[in-house]
């Protein structure tokens, strides 16, 4: 009876669902919880995910977490994000990037969104397959790199959320957007070379995966660019603000699928038509008014989506069955991604003197700031069923449920710290003429 309700629910009904609880939920968040919204979201959603499954345990014939977990196993969240979300959320985030300030932080937004995530993907990589060693794990060892590629990437959502709310030095904020934008088109690439090599289980080749990488991430800026300018040409033709929004919401979904049907990265394609036009477009092919319906369109697209994906995050705990091993891999997860994204910040803002990041704290800001989401677990919950994908599961749940409860909610404290200590350090300069003159 359960399954055949849950398989007469149409896309509409699934998605009618989400909004609603999404509504919900924010309302009573924004009046009794008062977190951040997005945390504030995640925090239900898992608090709901595991009330259904105690209940299940507890009383008896109450099936309220089979009928959850059918209902987002139908859904399909790997597909809806990767497939569907992550386009709008990816077009949505470069909108506001400024390019000429993205300029000035080019290299160590390049080195981070590519060196920064095969140093993480390696390092983890390296030091889950010890614990494994450890643990007696018999898994092959191209999964714990998979692990190590999925868990690489930066959330954009959170991340410019945190920006919008702190008055962060505009270089710095270009750099922590740019990356969060680029490095999860080269996060999705790698995940997908190295998970190609572990279910084939063929030997995995460096100068393979160097190729199918320039292919998939090169198509990607392509056709972005691509769509980019025919989307702003379209835009500077008219001043029609209605059809002008149409045209934005065509580039996103049409390029989207037009690199799946290459099988090139469509979020890098997203990212770099958003910029094109969110500076060109903005500037020069838009009305006042078609600007302002525009930008505020973009805005509520990432706000619901936004809405929806933490919402999401939380009720997938019910498709984790944790025992010891998935238990330990969750704590375990959690200082190996922080050390490993410490040496990837650190390799690429700090080893090239023109990759630095003159803001003091910066480094702190980018490693505290690289917040793990939605991607990470749609990537974790794509893996084929079994005893890997039950340790990727858990060890990715305790990464991002870390990295949103803890890092999320701290991260505006830690800018905050930085900025009394930058004004301390500016007043100690000032006094230091008259300490010389003595």
């Amino acid at each position: 009876m359960h399954e055949t309700a849950s398989a007469s629910l149409s896309a509409f009904d699934m998605a009618a669902i989400l909004v609603v609880a999404s509504a919900l939920l924010g309302w009573f968040n924004h009046h009794f919880l008062k977190l951040p919204h997005v945390i504030g979201l995640t925090v239900m959603g898992a608090l709901g995910a595991i009330g259904l499954m105690v209940a299940n345990t507890v009383i008896p014939g109450i099936t309220l977490d089979d009928t959850v977990a059918r209902l987002l196993q139908q859904l399909n969240f790997t597909d809806t994000l990767l497939q569907g979300m992550l386009s709008f959320l990816l077009f949505a985030g470069a909108l506001h990037v400024d390019l000429e300030r993205l300029r000035s932080a080019w290299l160590p937004v390049l080195l981070l969104s590519t060196v920064g995530v095969i140093v993480s993907t390696v390092l983890v990589g390296l030091a889950v397959w010890g614990v494994g060693l450890l643990l007696g794990l018999s898994i092959a060892p191209i999964w714990y790199f998979v692990f190590g590629a999925l868990i690489a990437p930066t959330d954009p959502v959170s991340v410019l959320g945190v920006l919008k709310e702190e008055n962060v030095p505009l270089s710095l904020q270009s750099a922590v957007a740019g990356e969060s934008l680029f490095n999860d088109g080269v996060g999705i690439v790698v995940f997908t070379i190295l998970l190609g090599a572990a279910v084939t289980g063929a030997d995995f080749s460096l100068s393979e995966g160097a190729r199918l990488f320039a292919i998939e991430a090169g198509g990607g800026v392509l056709v972005g660019l691509a769509a980019g300018y025919v989307g702003y040409r379209a835009l500077a033709g008219m001043d029609e603000y209605a059809i002008e929004v149409l045209i934005t919401l065509a580039v996103v979904m049409g390029g989207y699928a037009l690199c799946s049907a290459l099988h090139i990265s469509g979020p890098l394609a997203m990212a770099v038509a958003g910029l094109l036009i969110g500076n060109h477009g903005v500037t020069y092919a838009m009305s006042d008014v078609t600007r302002d319906y525009v930008i505020k369109f973009w805005e509520l697209v990432d706000e619901l989506l936004n809405s929806v994906l933490f919402l999401l995050i939380g009720l997938e705990l019910i498709a984790l069955v944790p025992g010891t091993n998935e238990v330990i891999m969750a704590i375990v997860a959690i200082p190996l991604t922080l050390a490993a994204r410490a040496v990837a910040v650190a390799s690429s803002t700090k080893l090239i003197p023109a990759a630095r990041l003159q803001q003091q704290g910066a480094a702190r800001v980018l490693w505290w700031g690289g917040l793990r989401g939605g991607i990470s677990i749609a990537l974790a919950l794509s893996l084929p069923a079994g005893p890997v994908r039950d340790l990727v599961l858990a060890a990715t749940f305790g990464a991002v449920l870390f990295s949103v409860l803890v890092q999320r909610a701290t991260l505006g404290r830690l800018i905050e710290h930085l900025k009394g200590q930058r004004a301390e350090a500016v007043e100690e300069t000032d006094g230091s003429p008259t300490v010389r003159g003595h």
